[in-house]
Formats: C-alpha cells, sequence, structure tokens
C-alpha cells in the first residue's frame, strides 16, 4: 500500500510506548498495533485527531505518501 504508517518513529522519538499511548487515546493495544504495522484499511480522524495530540505532532508526521 503506497501509505506508510510511521507510529514508530513518533512512538521512539517521544520516548513513549505503544501500550502507554494506546491507553492515553483509549484503543487498545491490538487496534493500534494494526495501525502500527500498516495493516490497517483506514484509520478514523478522530483516532488520527488523538493520536496527534497525545504525540504533539502533526498527520503529516504519522502518515507518509510513497509512490509503489
Amino acid at each position: 500500500m503506497p501509505i506508510i504508517i510511521n507510529l514508530d518513529v513518533m512512538l521512539a522519538k517521544r520516548k513513549m510506548q505503544s501500550k502507554e499511548l494506546a491507553e492515553k487515546i483509549g484503543i487498545s493495544n491490538v487496534n493500534l498495533s494494526v495501525l502500527k504495522t500498516g495493516k490497517a484499511k483506514g484509520v478514523r480522524f478522530d483516532t488520527l485527531e488523538a493520536i496527534c495530540k497525545a504525540l504533539e505532532c502533526q498527520p503529516g508526521d504519522i502518515l507518509e505518501f510513497k509512490e509503489e
């Protein structure tokens, strides 16, 4: 898929673990893992907003488009 999820990069930059982020934004560790691995078919804007607030970043810091 040409959309790359850079959530691991932002977590490392913020020195935050996945479990902590999942708790802050109110989703399960499993759902966060699906998003991190790029296996998710979509992401809700409210979830993306919560991630950006928790990590103090912009959506473009997390989502990247690459041509195949």
